[in-house]
């Protein structure tokens, strides 16, 4: 039986636009503002809340059309075939993850000791060495004798605006400077490219030809929804929970994303969010470029746009000159 094309657009919109969102709720809020002429009222909130939606109908060909036109019943139902395609986007990755990410961790001709099943969680998180000390939060010493017991009994809750070290580009936490390879480790690079580009890309140099959930759906570079969303499922996957739940309090996993993605909008960190976006496309996307490049000077492709743009300006001429 095919997939509902809506589900499949929720499986994209799950993963690089939110991931925690109702989308019903969604969808019938950003239905009122689109009938409201004075949006610049709208609260901080709101306006971020529609610019989810809007990039929703953006990316499902026709869905504002058909959401202008549609019962009630039927905005209810696109709804859930979004929401259940982002539900099991999420759900598809919390399975594939909880076994590779082991190998991932594992040092090279080394096993760790004890033993971590690839299909086993409760061996996980601060019960274990390994996994205790990439979850450690930044700031704290994993090495510390009394912290690592504390983090291992539950005195110490973390929550999830504590991140870990495992976000940071070789576990190393700077304090005096808190950005110095935030969001850069190589962890993360090979979940983006398990989840995004395809798993045999995470440990080769990822071809412009592989077809991956990126590729299908017209990905061709990072989007801060998709940081945010990798380093959720890669710290869900090295603890010792067995149930993604965005209301669990234990992980606090819809904490922990939406503090991300608040740190990655926010406009007066926009010069360092700048640079990591740059970086993640470098790493995950081979044909990424930053720089604009304009046709060679006199090359037929040159003389091409040169032509059409004096065909624009003729026409514009005649136009004006009525």
């Amino acid at each position: 039986m095919p997939q509902d094309p809506l589900v499949h657009h929720g499986q994209h919109f799950g993963r690089a636009v939110h991931a925690f969102c109702n989308v019903q709720t969604l969808v019938t809020n950003g239905l009122l503002v689109m009938g409201d002429d004075d949006q610049r009222c709208l609260s901080a909130i709101k306006q971020k809340e529609y610019a989810i939606f809007r990039e929703l109908v953006r990316m499902v060909p026709g869905m504002e059309r058909h959401l202008m036109v549609s019962s009630e019943e039927d905005v209810v139902a696109i709804a859930d075939l979004i929401q259940k395609g982002a539900s099991g986007a999420r759900a598809d990755n919390t399975k594939g993850m909880k076994s590779v990410i082991i190998d991932w961790i594992t040092p090279n001709g080394q096993t760790l000791n004890p033993h971590i099943p690839r299909n086993v969680k409760s061996g996980r998180g601060f019960n274990h060495e390994c996994t205790g000390a990439l979850l450690c939060p930044a700031g704290l010493d994993w090495a510390n004798t009394e912290t690592r017991t504390k983090l291992v009994n539950g005195q110490i809750q973390v929550a999830g605006d504590q991140w870990s070290v495992f976000l940071y580009a070789n576990y190393t936490y700077d304090s005096n400077d808190p950005w110095n390879g935030l969001l850069r480790s190589g962890l993360l690079v090979s979940v983006f490219k398990q989840i995004f580009t395809s798993p045999s890309s995470v440990d080769q140099e990822p071809k412009a030809t592989q077809s991956g959930n990126a590729r299908i759906h017209g990905m061709y570079f990072v989007t801060k929804a998709s940081i945010a969303y990798i380093a959720t499922q890669a710290r869900f996957a090295l603890t010792s929970a067995q149930v993604f739940s965005r209301t669990d309090l234990i992980t606090n996993s819809e904490r922990f994303y939406n503090t991300i993605l608040e740190l990655l909008d926010d406009l007066e960190e926009k010069d360092e969010v700048d640079q990591l976006v740059t970086w993640w496309n470098h790493q995950v996307f081979p044909l990424y470029s930053e720089v604009e490049r304009l046709p060679t000077k006199n090359s037929a492709l040159a003389r091409i746009r040169q032509k059409c743009i004096e065909c624009r300006e003729r026409e514009a001429a005649a136009i004006s000159s009525r």
